[in-house]
């Protein structure tokens, strides 16, 4: 899915959330670090879901749950497949995973809690949903898919059960279970057939379909939402199936008397039974029935998060290796669901298009309108300048990931208790200490190596250079003993804070008393 990243010299280093996502191996017990709460959230065949609570920054996750007697060995490779693409997903509707525990008899996926529980039992709930709604949820689902297939991943098993509800308030949602996802070339044709009858697309029943199978799984998704009802009713699979294959499927039930002709249309448009004239999801973004049903945020609530981030964008300065990797540890693994929340308003109101990142051009309009006191050459001179100070990985785009880091209230992410987590990641001795015995780390206990760095930073990538690690303690370490302390550590994020971010000089004679 991604290629190795070569790194020579520290500025080759590119940070993301990924690189935190810990698949822990077996001297790590998921009991030291999570509390488990004892309700079941939801089961099947591959185990069960609960919810558990983080020890240390006490916030609130669930966990997936999963026997290892019940997998099969053909399982235990898609499971570590899943974890992989999982780690280069970055989406605000697809699922966030933080780690992976095991142990003799199970495997243990943290992942975030969504308190709404699936779309599936919303659609029982309700019966229909009216257009407006499921227009929203339609439009964050092909926003998330769109996003997938821009990576060359395909689902292959959309259905309202893989879709939780975030917020029930807003009907956030959030895509589900990639145990069944493939990574595929540019014109390549996938074989095996998955899927679950309902959705499944014609093609991938015949053993030859590319993407596009996801498409008629959310038109068979949307087909449900507005009618309540499924397009190819039956009492087995096999009857499923056998409607399915035919392609036939009818607006003249009940149900559709009152529904839009560009809603059916649209149905029409995601569920051609030729694969070639289907939409793509990129188009389905752009349909009339999505731009008129569900249009873009402009309440009170998303204009202020979004002027709330475009300040905190305009503070964010962060050029140290060891500091970018603290800030995306602390956001992606450490931030609550409040901070979380505010982030994904200002992320959405700005993408425009959809896509799951904010282009330049996406910015820009997006400073047009908050700040509409400043001429177009200052306001493209500032985006400008801000896009490329977000955009950490330099690929032209920012993700959702580093728009989070860049834009998060600097003195949420500086408390305390998420440095010392932030350090301990770092220094793996006392990260582990800490789990096992609880116990809060005094300041200026511990340190961290250049080779702790590497464990945690180096993960998948070549490099030519181990010169680079000693490069990052450099930017650092004040007293040039060739470690981190957590009180240089602590300097250089309140560095941060203050907007004072300058190469420290090694000759310990240059501290002074105000350094500490």
């Amino acid at each position: 899915m991604t290629r190795t990243e070569e790194v020579n010299k520290k500025e080759d280093l590119k940070v993301n959330k990924g690189v935190f996502i810990k698949q822990h191996d077996k001297s790590s017990k998921f009991s030291d670090v999570y509390i488990l709460d004892e309700n079941v959230l939801g089961s099947g065949g591959y185990g069960y879901v609960q919810k558990c609570q983080h020890k240390v920054s006490k916030q609130q996750r669930a966990v997936k749950i999963m026997k290892k007697l019940n997998i099969q060995k053909q399982e235990h490779i898609r499971l570590q497949y899943e974890i992989e693409i999982l780690k280069n997903l970055d989406h605000p509707n697809i699922l966030r995973l933080y780690e992976v525990f095991e142990d003799k008899k199970q495997y243990y996926l943290v992942t975030e809690l969504c308190q709404g529980g699936e779309l599936f039992d919303e659609i029982v709930s309700r019966g229909k949903f009216e257009e407006k709604d499921a227009a929203h949820i339609l439009k964050q689902l092909l926003s998330a898919i769109n996003y997938c297939h821009k990576k060359s991943v395909c689902h292959r098993d959309l259905k309202p059960e893989n879709l939780l509800i975030d917020d029930s308030e807003n009907m956030t949602i959030k895509v589900i279970d990639f145990g069944t996802s493939q990574v595929y070339a540019s014109e390549e044709k996938m074989e095996l057939v998955l899927g679950t009858a309902y959705y499944i697309a014609p093609e991938v029943l015949l053993g030859k379909y590319d993407q596009k199978c996801d498409i008629w799984s959310i038109g068979v998704i949307l087909y449900i939402l507005l009618s309540g009802e499924p397009p190819f009713p039956g009492n087995s699979d096999a009857e499923i199936i056998k409607k399915v294959k035919a392609g036939k499927y009818y607006f003249t039930r009940p149900a559709w008397k009152n529904r839009s002709n560009l809603a059916k249309q649209f149905i029409s448009k995601l569920m051609n039974v030729d694969p070639n004239e289907r939409l793509t999801a990129e188009q389905a973004l752009q349909d009339p029935w999505i731009l008129h049903k569900a249009p873009e945020l402009q309440d009170l609530k998303s204009f202020e998060a979004t002027s709330e981030a475009l300040q905190n964008l305009q503070k964010f300065r962060a050029e140290q290796k060891l500091q970018q990797a603290a800030l995306t540890f602390i956001v992606c693994q450490l931030s609550n669901k409040e901070e979380q929340d505010r982030l994904y308003q200002s992320f959405k109101a700005l993408d425009k298009n959809s896509d799951g990142k904010i282009s330049r051009e996406e910015l820009i309009d997006g400073y047009k309108k908050i700040y509409e006191h400043m001429s177009e050459e200052a306001i493209i001179e500032e985006a400008d300048r801000l896009f490329k100070i977000a955009d950490a990985d330099g690929n032209g785009e920012i993700d959702y990931s580093e728009w989070q880091i860049a834009t998060i209230n600097k003195y949420d992410v500086l408390q305390e208790e998420k440095l010392q987590n932030a350090f301990k990641l770092f220094d793996k001795v006392l990260y582990l200490i800490f789990y096992q015995v609880q116990t809060q780390l005094q300041d200026g206990s511990g340190s961290i190596s250049a080779t702790e760095i590497k464990d945690v930073l180096g993960v998948g990538k070549k490099f030519g250079n181990d010169k680079v690690w000693e490069d990052i303690i450099k930017e650092v370490d004040i007293n040039g003993d060739g470690v981190i302390s957590y009180d240089e550590f602590k300097i250089m994020m309140t560095k941060f804070l203050n907007n004072e971010i300058t190469v420290i000089q090694k000759d310990p004679a240059n501290i002074t008393e105000n350094d500490h």
